[in-house]
């Protein structure tokens, strides 16, 4: 991938080496779609989460659950 961002030229290649052939009118919203989700996953990675805790550390809990005085507290981590 170029640094301006992956070209349809690129896609088209990239797809078919994947075993995804498209079709020739694809080839430009692939390369749009694949180069903005690079974009995201750029500022995805630039975040600092610090001590935030992985997603495993939450425990789910049924809607309804967290009403006023009936919360459960636990040290669960």
């Amino acid at each position: 991938m170029s640094s301006a961002g992956l070209t349809p030229p690129e896609a088209a290649r990239w797809a078919a080496r994947g075993g995804l052939p498209l079709p020739d009118d694809r080839h430009s919203v692939v390369a749009a779609t694949a180069n903005h989700i690079h974009s995201v996953v750029a500022v995805l990675r630039e975040l600092n989460f610090g001590d935030t805790p992985p997603a495993g550390a939450f425990r789910a809990e049924p809607a309804g659950a967290f009403r006023a005085g009936k919360e459960k507290h636990d040290a669960a981590v």
